[in-house]
């Protein structure tokens, strides 16, 4: 994970101190404090959109009694202090950890889930969730996806001013420098997305190491919430699912090409025999492509991952 934050930071740095030397840094510098200055604004109010996108409301503890319990247990054991819990009213299965400076850390599970899973296995997916907490994903996520937007941004006022320059010399330099940029920000986004898998894994680990039989747990949960992921998003689709999906424990645009899959073996199947079932299968070609453009790692390679941590 350092090396490829490392990688980002230093490509960019790199980039950005030869673009200085080829265009007016004052525009370049302006340029820079809006995009940074929307990021910022982004990332601060980010929770009140989400609790309004997903209708998300906290839970009141009389309400919620087993889940308080458990982000109790798993925060004392992570030496974490304790999250707001919100539900947020979607039937998809999943979970996500959110928050900013000013609305605070929050963890929130959505009533899909509590309808699907078994609590052990609501357990396991809350401590990968204060995994991302602890690890502090959400502003680490934050930070790199302002390398890339700077750069997309960049990239697209360099290509408009060449069009609008007489000097075609001039105008042939900075046409280059933003097709330039554009590539760069490509290649950034693939390594972020590779970062967010990275992510994923640690989390996962976390949830191993505060949850008693962790890895067991998490793999059942993580079998069921692909497998109704898919069937909620193929029969009834669900809107906005897909616009903080980097939030999610799973990535619910890949769950349906999954779930589609496993539909014959699924019904009445026991928790651990759909495990099985995942994980007899080997990824395709195709799958390890789609891979490079998800923000969650494929759900064969992250079984078996935690089958080793058994």
């Amino acid at each position: 994970m350092i090396s490829t934050l490392a990688i980002i930071i230093g490509v960019s740095t790199l980039f950005f101190t030869i673009i200085l030397s080829l265009v007016d840094a004052i525009s370049l510098f302006n340029l820079v404090l809006f995009v940074l200055g929307f990021n910022l604004i982004q990332w601060l109010t980010a929770p009140y959109l989400i609790d309004l996108m997903y209708q998300a409301r906290e839970a009141q503890r009389h309400e919620q009694p087993d889940l308080y319990q458990m982000v109790e247990r798993i925060s004392w054991k992570a030496n974490l202090t304790m999250p707001r819990i919100m539900v947020a009213n979607i039937p998809i299965p999943n979970a996500f950890a959110y928050g900013s400076p000013i609305a605070g850390t929050r963890v929130a599970v959505t009533t899909g889930l509590l309808r699907t899973l078994e609590a052990e296995e609501v357990e396991a997916v809350l401590g990968h969730e204060l995994g991302h907490i602890r690890h502090r994903d959400v502003q680490i996520m934050m930070f790199v996806s302002v390398l890339p937007a700077l750069l997309y941004y960049l990239g697209y006022s360099l290509s408009y001013q060449a069009g609008y320059r007489r000097d075609r010399e001039r105008s042939a330099g900075l046409a280059a420098i933003g097709s330039l940029s554009m590539a760069i920000h490509f290649a950034l986004t693939l390594l972020i997305l590779h970062l967010s898998r990275l992510r994923e894994y640690y989390a996962d680990r976390h949830s191993v190491d505060v949850v008693d039989d962790g890895a067991r747990k998490l793999s059942e949960g993580l079998a069921k919430i692909v497998t109704y992921t898919g069937r909620v998003r193929r029969f009834g689709q669900v809107y906005g699912v897909s616009s903080f999906k980097a939030l999610y424990i799973a990535d619910p645009d890949t769950a349906e090409r999954d779930a589609v899959q496993l539909q014959r073996s699924y019904a009445g199947t026991p928790d651990e025999a759909l495990v099985q079932e995942i994980l007899s299968r080997e990824p395709s070609g195709f799958d390890t492509f789609l891979e490079m453009f998800s923000t969650h790692p494929n759900i064969i390679k992250r079984l078996r991952a935690l089958q080793e941590l058994r």
